[in-house]
């Protein structure tokens, strides 16, 4: 009865997680995806697939559940985006300085880790992989809004529900984690791009759409020697069903899948109490028509259309632990993605400018007891920025020039328990 009670008390804390998951619209740091889903990765900013030591390891390395023993874990992050653009001899545009509203969200994430007699281990998590969120409002100079269209902006969220197999073999540990995908998204404002889509009906203002898909994550880690091992894991795509209250601005009647990654990594117990990691990852966002198509590719919506002409992002991630004590562990890394968006195609990207490349953190763990112990992290991201034309939906306007700027700041906390 006890094991019971205390599995039906996980699946509702797992269930409240999704919920509140799927109903906070994000805006992300590699791109869209996430710099990390719960507080020690993003003090790591995001490195370790090679050093799992937490429930949340999965995330990065399902092959990581193997090192954890049975844990649970849960975090919230209080992230804050502050996004917007400035615009000089703009026609189409407002002109002068324009911010996105909304800009905390709440960011949870929940796993729990069970191995079992066998000497398997199973783990079930459920976190944001990412997202992106912009909001403007009107009163603006000009037309009195952006795009002229009345507020204008994205509701994009993420959510994944992992069920991660591994097993460890000597040395090597390997995961499976077959993986659900949620997508939740929203467009308003961009009735100025009917003339140029497939389906008008379905452009913009259809409220918020809903789409379900599946993928596979997989991940091997190799204890090279006792101080040294190494990592790898990757993500399929995600084949997504399509967004139909959007199949006028997404490629191919509303195609829009979550792209493949792949990431590599080392980590080095340089001292008994201090580890060093460093990770390289890539996002393929080329392999997703409705992102990374160029913006003359061909009307919106349309098969091969345009979309927002976003590259592939490249990460290397940097990061270091050090327990200083039985009960304190510190934790720092930096993170650097290359902007997936080029000066071309900066004016439809006012609505998702994913364009933020440092990334600094700083958090720990505090270990209260034998069992339970509280984690913190602080993520700082300067502001970055990308200028080019303004392209209109009748073509560039001559002398013009649009500058989109982010920078990030949040604060994550979380507990986590071993049984």
């Amino acid at each position: 009865m006890k094991i019971v009670n205390q599995t039906t008390r996980l699946a509702c804390l797992s269930v409240a997680t999704c919920a509140a998951l799927f109903t906070q619209p994000v805006a992300a740091t590699e791109g869209y995806f996430a710099l990390g889903y719960g507080p020690n990765q993003r003090a790591l900013a995001g490195a370790g697939v090679a050093h799992g030591f937490e429930a949340m390891s999965v995330a990065v390395n399902p092959a990581s559940a193997t090192g954890v023993g049975h844990e649970v874990q849960i975090g919230l992050q209080f992230f804050s985006p502050r996004r917007g653009y400035t615009a000089t001899g703009t026609g189409f545009v407002p002109t002068g300085t324009v911010d996105s509203g909304s800009n905390l969200f709440l960011i949870p994430n929940f796993s729990y880790n069970r191995p079992l007699d066998s000497g398997a281990v199973l783990n079930f998590s459920a976190y944001g992989n990412g997202g992106m969120n912009t909001d403007f409002g009107t009163g603006l100079a000009g037309c009195g809004s952006v795009f002229c269209g009345g507020p204008v902006g994205v509701d994009l969220s993420q959510l994944f529900l992992s069920a991660t197999y591994a097993q460890k073999h000597g040395n090597l540990s390997w995961g499976i984690a077959p993986t659900l995908a949620a997508q939740r998204f929203e467009a308003k404002g961009l009735g100025a791009f009917a003339g140029i889509s497939a389906d008008a009906a379905n452009l913009t203002d259809n409220g918020h759409d809903i789409s379900y898909g599946f993928g596979m994550r997989a991940g091997l880690n190799w204890q090279a020697t006792p101080t040294f091992s190494f990592g790898l894991a990757g993500q399929t795509k995600m084949y997504m069903s399509k967004f139909d209250k959007y199949a006028g601005l997404f490629e191919n009647g509303g195609d829009f899948d979550i792209p493949a990654s792949v990431t590599a990594g080392l980590a080095w117990k340089a001292h008994p109490k201090t580890t060093v990691m460093v990770d390289l990852q890539r996002i393929f966002y080329t392999g997703i028509g409705a992102v990374s198509n160029a913006g003359n590719a061909g009307p919106l919506g349309a098969p091969g259309g345009a979309g927002f002409g976003w590259d592939d992002v490249n990460v290397i991630k940097i990061a270091t632990e050090w327990k200083q004590s039985d009960k304190m562990t510190w934790r720092a890394g930096y993170a650097y993605a290359t902007n997936p968006v080029g000066p071309e195609d900066v004016t439809l990207n006012i609505i998702a400018p994913g364009i933020v490349e440092h990334h600094f953190s700083l958090g720990g763990s505090y270990k209260y007891n034998e069992k339970s112990k509280l984690d913190f992290a602080v993520v700082i991201v300067p502001r970055s920025t990308v200028s080019g034309p303004e392209v209109t939906p009748a073509g560039v306007t001559p002398g013009s020039n649009i500058e989109l700027y982010m920078r990030q700041f949040s604060l994550s906390v979380g507990w986590s328990h071993a049984f």
